[in-house]
């Protein structure tokens, strides 16, 4: 039997203008930026400042505080489509020919560009390494698809029958292992040393057997060869009763193995890499023993509502002539005012957005920021500063994920403020932060030759005055990236 029933639901939805909002909140600065250039090449009647304007911020860029935030605003009329001639005010052309003419060059400059650096890969320096070695036809075509197989890090993961294969089957090579292993040799005398080795122990031995040798180095070849499991245990009573030799000789070897780079293919793919910088978002400056915050200029544009888009509208409602093509032109200057307005809006609720969220974590860690003892940190949770400036705890995360903050202790992202909290032995609530620092001390503070484990590592930390376990004693160190003792142990 079919039924009707009428049913009331209230859902929340947001608009598209609040997803845009929170996207740019969630931006950093030089991201901003990017997106700002973006919108007023889409948008035209979105204009910036003027040339003296940007002088200024670029002069001081931190120069702006929360009185900075008056743009321009024009009139938000409700401006209709009737009536309205627009024939002596629309161009064919998107662009006005004054904005693409120039008048400070003559005609016989010179057209100068800017040369580029153009960076050797990585796989083509050692192909180029190939062409110094005397190879036949085969043994190049060989010896390039082994340095094509050799990853990022300079290693070779497969195996020489896998390789056979694989070259019968897409190149048309046909081979064998031992031909293969003998073109394998020649790879490992490119550079960097190490390089093209089936695994860590591999590698550490092409570096160490191109080293000159010495006591020192051929120990060390021994150690990597006969006790490598040894080694990489850190069993040193073990190696010293295995090779017969003193502390001081075996700690020479170690060190000698500690000089080699387990990743020989990195150090080449890392000096390429463009160098990213961090552009602070806000500023926290101590004067006369007052915090002082203030928000990086370039997250504060000049921005206004072009005065000629402006003009066009007020001149098309006084037009008496009608026509389709005239209104069809009409609404589109209405949407993209009304679309610059909204975005110029939308800018300075980022920037307060920024400003209280900014404001309310210094002043909740202000011992942090007077001092710049991190044991000072406060527990901090995302809820709290939300309540303190009556914003919604996304919003919150938004600013805190992804923002940096220039301090006289250096520059640091937003986020690494935020911590837990745990009570200690007096009843009080200390932050995670520093009991971790803490837990740092100790740890640097502990003898290398015996480190401690993690139940003597939270017996220290209960004699201090932070009662954990020992299970969060090892959360914390793996969090900080610190070995467990058996990795921390020295000769």
């Amino acid at each position: 039997m079919l039924k009707q029933n009428l049913q009331f639901k209230l859902s929340q939805k947001l608009s598209p203008q609040q997803i845009q909002l929170m996207k740019l909140i969630q931006l950093p600065t030089q991201a901003f930026e990017q997106r700002l250039m973006e919108e007023m090449n889409e948008n035209p009647a979105l204009e910036g400042g003027t040339v003296e304007d940007e002088e200024k911020f670029e002069k001081d860029e931190f120069d702006n505080n929360e009185d900075d935030y008056n743009n321009e605003d024009y009139d938000n009329e409700d401006y209709s489509s009737d009536d309205i001639n627009i024939d002596e005010y629309i161009s064919s052309d998107d662009t006005p020919d004054y904005k693409t003419q120039t008048s400070n060059y003559s005609d016989d400059d010179e057209d100068r560009e800017t040369p580029f650096a153009a960076p050797v890969s990585f796989h083509q320096d050692l192909i180029n390494q190939l062409n110094t070695f005397i190879l036949t036809d085969d043994q190049r075509d060989i010896a390039e698809f082994l340095v094509g197989s050799i990853d990022d890090m300079g290693y070779i993961r497969r195996s020489i029958q896998d390789i056979v294969d694989d070259m019968a089957f897409t190149q048309g090579i046909y081979t064998d292992e031992k031909t293969v292993e003998k073109i394998l040799h020649i790879v490992h005398e490119l550079e960097p040393s190490g390089v093209g080795a089936r695994d860590l122990q591999e590698c550490l031995l092409l570096q160490l057997k191109h080293k000159t040798p010495t006591e020192s180095v051929e120990l060390s070849i021994k150690i990597i060869e006969d006790q490598f499991d040894a080694f990489t245990k850190k069993h040193y009573e073990k190696l010293l009763q295995k090779f017969n030799v003193t502390k001081e000789q075996l700690k020479k070897a170690i060190e000698e193995i500690e000089k080699l780079n387990p990743k020989p293919g990195g150090s080449f793919t890392g000096a390429n890499k463009v160098t990213e910088h961090v552009v602070p978002d806000f500023a926290i400056r101590i004067i006369d023993d007052e915090l002082e915050l203030t928000l990086n200029g370039r997250n504060a544009p000049e921005l206004h509502v072009s005065k000629d888009y402006q003009d066009m509208m007020k001149t098309y409602k006084d037009s008496k002539d009608k026509s389709n093509a005239q209104r069809d032109a009409v609404q589109f200057i209405k949407q993209k005012l009304d679309s610059a307005k909204w975005f110029i809006d939308a800018i300075k609720q980022r920037q307060e957005t920024l400003y209280v969220t900014m404001n309310a974590i210094m002043h909740f860690q202000q011992e942090y920021f007077l001092d710049g003892d991190e044991t000072k940190l406060k527990p901090m949770i995302l809820k709290d500063i939300a309540d303190m400036i009556g914003l919604d705890i996304s919003t919150v995360s938004r600013v805190a994920n992804s923002k940096y903050v220039d301090t006289p202790y250096g520059t640091k992202l937003l986020k690494e403020f935020f911590s837990e909290a745990m009570v200690n032995d007096q009843g009080e609530e200390v932050s995670t932060i520093e009991i971790k620092k803490i837990l740092e001390q100790v740890i640097a503070e502990e003898d290398k030759s015996k480190p401690l484990p993690d139940d003597q590592l939270a017996d220290l930390l209960k004699e201090r005055g932070y009662p954990i376990a020992r299970r969060t004693v090892a959360k914390y160190r793996e969090q900080l990236d610190i070995p467990v003792a058996r990795m921390r142990k020295k000769m």
